[in-house]
């Protein structure tokens, strides 16, 4: 049972991981979707484009921004995985 907890354990801290390395380019690219969207409802412009360069700009400049961060979060996270998997007993097989 403690393997267990242990593997539930390590699944949560992977979509904790998860969440916090893609959430600040889903928040960006959500806020200029938005705003893009709001902009060509009022202006009655409904061009594909208009929308897809802006986001692609964005996140851009949020990987710019935080992509060392995301990095030495993912890199933090993979060390604890590769101690904690050498941790575990063997399985038999």
């Amino acid at each position: 049972m403690n393997q267990d907890a242990r593997l539930l354990a390590l699944a949560d801290q992977t979509l904790w991981t998860t969440a916090l390395i893609v959430g600040p380019v889903l928040l960006a690219a959500l806020a200029v979707g938005l705003l893009v969207g709001i902009i060509q409802a009022a202006t009655s412009v409904n061009e594909q484009t208009l929308t897809f360069v802006p986001k692609l700009a964005v996140i851009a400049l949020v990987f710019v921004v935080m992509g060392g961060t995301m990095m030495a979060l993912l890199g933090d996270f993979m060390r604890e995985i590769f101690a904690q998997v050498a941790q575990m007993p063997q399985m038999a097989a």
